[in-house]
């Protein structure tokens, strides 16, 4: 289709947790749209979809890809989402791009934890969702088990438009419960089918489940349910018009059936998106900030509303900007104005992406999806506006990581290499992080899961040329003190010339609400004011190395309240000198312990998990929060030690046989038990002697 209108375009997401065939589904679409020659298959590396090196060496998504093509009279821009947890943050942004979520299920496993989770977030931004189960053709495939348990997960009611037919070895198609026909594919992927009549011994089967799916239905249409409860007979064309008011306003999610690697079902999945999801127009107005921060809505028909919901780094073409457009029109070899960054930029040439191929346009409309390349300085979450109705769309939070490694460079001087690259990687996939600690000196990148991160080098290698070393590390200790002391810092010294000579008393005092505060007392000149800032820098300098095992002392209030000085050879040095010297004696009588650092974990698993994760839990120290149901999973909340925490993914995934997510973020310090503190600083000065020979 060479032009469209917003009223054709359907913009589809295909969700799920991992697994569940989203790839292959998305592969099978665009083969029978005439996109490729050949069925593309994930286990062949055949896949338009997943063309990364990197996901063809896992056999799994792992960045959200993009493909617009064309279905009778439809415009399909379809997102083809990563299900894995490491890398869901990609799916939750590209939710904001699309209209309806395709969940997609396996008839095997039905849902897990990072669907249900999905579908809590497609409940929020009130997308309208339709069910497509997967892998009938596959052995142990109970659809109908699956079909049980949907009604928790979805705030709108399941459908069904169709009946399998067989199972497993058997399966050979589907039954359209609305026209009452029999589809039947040929056993060769091509896709190609033949309307039968409905075989006998699932006739009454599909006339009962069809009269329980009009009856859902009608109920969507008021006009529709009076006729009928009247008795009377519907046309398709009224069951349809039901049907598609149902599914924008929320209220069903239809189910349909099929085997993406067999080609069966899709032909029906493309006519049902096709002919009954919503288009850009049918939706809500978009809601907006408007520049004095007035929320507001924009109409389809107002100036340039645009959201960035995904970004593309590649080191040849520049960063790809992944847009949808929700008011105006973007046109190509034009200024646009990022209204998030006030700044303006220049859009080259429009795209429109099927995988990793791009196909040029003059312009995006209304409710489309396209790609920008080398815009400077927009990134995943900006928005586009006309600059004299500027506007912003709020963009979704990014979770917090929950794994962390210490990155080194292989090569010596490669340090400029990793910054450079690391930085385009964020901007392609924000909920990397990396940061530099203080304390300890190390350049931390912080990830979604082992996974994430593994994928992260091996994509700083390939498109920067960088090789670097990750290591656990290392936690970030510190100190404080439990009791009061009160001593002196006295420093002098005679060389046969000028001498040094300070002398302080000071005082110190745990407090829990401030890392450090210093009192000044002196009074009567004991000690001069000018030296008095240097005995407070000798304090500071002294309690970035404790005297337990060299971490940063924290919580202490010192009050310097007296001393003295010699009118010759006192100095700046002198006192900052004493300033340290006392607050090490100070210190090490105020009865030092050991902090660490502690995490807020939310753990979601099945329901049949809870006890062995709390049991796990109990054994890293952890203290439990407490439990929040939601349908058929479990949010357990505890404060755990970091420490106990560092390789927490993989160990989540053996328990739950991959089930489970979590989240984590910083809470508070604590005293580290006796026993551990002992240990951690004997291992501290044991690498510093080490270090030092």
């Amino acid at each position: 289709m060479s032009s469209y209108t917003s009223s054709d375009i359907r913009n589809i997401g295909l969700v799920s947790h991992v697994g569940t065939g989203k790839t292959s589904l998305a592969d099978a679409m665009l083969f029978n749209a005439g996109q490729n020659t050949r069925l593309g298959k994930v286990d062949s590396e055949t896949s338009l979809m997943d063309f990364e090196p990197e996901e063809i060496k896992r056999r799994t998504t792992i960045s959200a890809s993009i493909a617009s093509f064309n279905w009778k009279k439809a415009r399909i821009n379809l997102v083809d989402t990563p299900g894995g947890a490491n890398f869901i943050a990609d799916t939750r942004n590209c939710l904001q791009g699309i209209d309806t979520a395709v969940v997609v299920l396996d008839a095997i496993d039905g849902l897990k934890v990072q669907s249900l989770k999905l579908i809590k977030q497609i409940n929020e931004l009130g997308l309208s969702t339709c069910v497509f189960i997967n892998k009938l053709e596959r052995e142990n495939s109970n659809y109908e088990k699956v079909i049980e348990g949907l009604g928790k997960a979805f705030s709108a009611k399941p459908v069904l438009l169709q009946l399998p037919i067989g199972q497993e070895a058997s399966f050979t198609g589907v039954v359209d419960l609305l026209n009452m026909k029999a589809l039947v594919y040929e056993h060769n992927d091509s896709g190609k089918f033949t309307v039968q009549d409905i075989p006998a011994d699932l006739k009454e089967k599909a006339e009962a489940q069809r009269e329980s799916s009009i009856e859902s239905i009608v109920e969507c249409d008021d006009e529709t349910l009076e006729k009928y409860l009247e008795g009377a007979d519907l046309s398709h064309e009224e069951i349809v018009k039901a049907l598609r008011k149902g599914v924008l306003n929320g209220q069903i999610a239809p189910v349909l059936f099929g085997a993406a690697t067999k080609n069966v079902g899709i032909s029906q999945l493309l006519d049902f998106i096709a002919e009954d999801l919503p288009s850009p127009l049918d939706k809500e107005p978009i809601r907006v900030v408007s520049a004095n921060g007035e929320e507001t809505t924009r109409k389809h028909s107002d100036p340039l509303a645009a959201l960035v919901f995904k970004t593309v780094a590649d080191p040849y073409a520049g960063q790809l900007t992944i847009i949808r457009i929700y008011s105006g029109e973007m046109l190509s070899d034009s200024n646009i104005y990022n209204s998030s960054k006030k700044v303006k930029e220049h859009v080259g040439q429009i795209l429109h992406m099927i995988g990793k191929k791009h196909e040029p346009a003059a312009k995006g409309i209304i409710g489309d999806i396209v790609a920008v390349a080398k815009l400077k300085d927009t990134h995943t979450g900006d928005s586009f506006s006309d600059e004299k109705a500027s506007v912003t769309i709020p963009a979704i939070s990014q979770p917090s990581p929950v794994i962390s490694f210490a990155i080194k460079p292989k090569s010596k001087g490669d340090e400029d290499k990793i910054q450079s690259g690391l930085k385009r990687l964020m901007e392609e996939d924000p909920t990397l992080q990396v940061s530099r600690d203080i304390q300890t000196k190390e350049i931390i990148l912080s990830g979604m899961g082992q996974v994430h991160l593994d994928v992260a080098i091996e994509k700083l290698k390939r498109k920067f040329g960088v090789e670097v070393i990750l290591e656990t590390p290392k936690i970030p200790y510190k100190e404080t003190i439990t009791a009061d002391a009160k001593v002196q810092g006295k420093y002098k010294k005679q060389s046969g010339g000028k001498g040094q000579y300070g002398d302080c008393w000071i005082e110190l005092h745990p407090v829990k609400e401030k890392d450090f505060e210093f009192v000044d007392k002196i009074v009567g000149g004991a000690i001069p004011r000018q030296y008095i800032p240097a005995v407070e820098n000798g304090i500071r300098e002294a309690m970035n190395e404790g005297v337990l095992a060299g971490f940063p002392t924290t919580g202490i209030q010192v009050v310097l309240f007296d001393g003295s000085y010699h009118p010759v050879d006192s100095s700046e040095m002198a006192f900052k000198v004493a300033g340290s010297m006392a607050f090490k004696k100070a210190a090490a009588e105020a009865r030092p312990v050991l902090l660490e650092p502690i995490m807020h974990v939310e753990i979601t698993v099945p329901e049949e998990n809870v006890g062995d994760i709390m049991g796990d839990l109990n054994g890293r120290r952890g203290r439990m929060l407490g439990v929040d149901a939601e349908g058929a999973t479990q949010t357990v909340k505890a404060e755990i030690p970091m420490a106990e925490m560092l390789r927490y993914a993989p160990d989540l995934n053996s328990m739950t046989s991959g089930s489970g997510v979590f989240t984590m973020e910083f809470a508070h310090y604590e005293e580290v038990p006796a026993h551990l503190a002992q240990k951690i600083i004997d291992a501290n000065k044991a690498a510093k002697e080490s270090a030092s020979k």
